[in-house]
């Protein structure tokens, strides 16, 4: 079963319902209704924008579950608690989460720091990287190397500021399972759909142990950030080869079907055995 903004016929599922945006009051009453009506045994939340949402209503979901079960068993949620996805879901808060920790990642501010282009570009010392604090994958993600690359009057506190990492991308698959164990697969993106930035238009995965220092870099920075379940993320080398944390999804991501191993952990964390 699955939910959406639209209720179309979906590859994989048996039915498709309606619940309204993640940003609306209305969302958690529907999404109550729906679990209770379909008494599911677990919860998989896959749209960044909701995992503050399902943190927050996590034990109301769960118990909802209880109402249309013979055996009043809760769903399982698989979800962080509310801090850990609210970080997460805010990519200035995920910088200075990890920052303040220790975990390597780019020169970052609010971008309303800056009263042009041309000053977050000298503040960098060269190309940055200006993108909405919450968003899904690439959408409005901007490479500024020069002050002409963008309209500086759309940005504002809404946005965050990088400076740009010239190196490969990887996007790390990450599981932290219930026992805190944690395990990470290293995909390194070959082509990127804006580019030189943005959503990765093909990838592949490394061979496992090729690329230690991403994985341990994902791993640290998943148990910084408080993070279980599945973990997406991106990683990149900037110019002297050093690997940052460019930012982090508490949830299945795009390339999730190349790390299999983290659909089969929720499954042995979580279904009813």
């Amino acid at each position: 079963m699955g939910v959406d903004l639209t209720p179309l016929e979906a590859i994989g599922y048996d039915r498709v319902l309606a619940v309204p945006p993640a940003g609306d009051l209305g969302y958690g009453p529907a999404m109550r209704d729906v679990v209770a009506a379909v008494a599911p045994d677990v919860i998989i939340p896959t749209v960044q924008d909701e995992l503050p949402q399902i943190a927050v209503l996590a034990d109301i979901l769960g118990r909802a579950a209880t109402l249309g079960r013979a055996d009043k068993t809760p769903a399982r949620v698989v979800t962080a608690g509310a801090v850990p996805s609210a970080i997460a879901a805010d990519k200035l808060l995920t910088m200075w989460a990890l920052a303040a920790v220790g975990v390597p990642v780019p020169v970052h501010a609010p971008a309303n720091a800056f009263a042009s282009a041309a000053d977050a570009i000298a503040w960098a010392g060269g190309p940055v990287v200006v993108k909405p604090r919450v968003s899904r994958g690439g959408r409005g993600v901007v490479l500024v190397e020069e002050p002409a690359d963008v309209d500086w009057s759309t940005v504002g506190p809404a946005h965050v500021v990088q400076s740009f990492a010239g190196g490969t991308e990887y996007a790390p698959q990450t599981y932290r399972a219930v026992d805190g164990t944690v395990r990470s697969y290293v995909l390194e993106k070959t082509v990127l759909k804006q580019g030189r930035v943005g959503n990765a238009a093909d990838a592949i995965r490394v061979p496992d142990g090729s690329r230690p220092e991403i994985a341990q870099l994902a791993v640290a920075t998943v148990e910084a950030l408080g993070l279980v379940g599945p973990v997406d993320m991106d990683i990149r080398l900037d110019d002297a080869g050093r690997p940052l944390v460019l930012e982090v999804n508490g949830r299945f991501g795009a390339l999730s079907a190349l790390a299999p191993e983290l659909l089969a952990g929720v499954l042995e964390d979580h279904l009813p055995r």
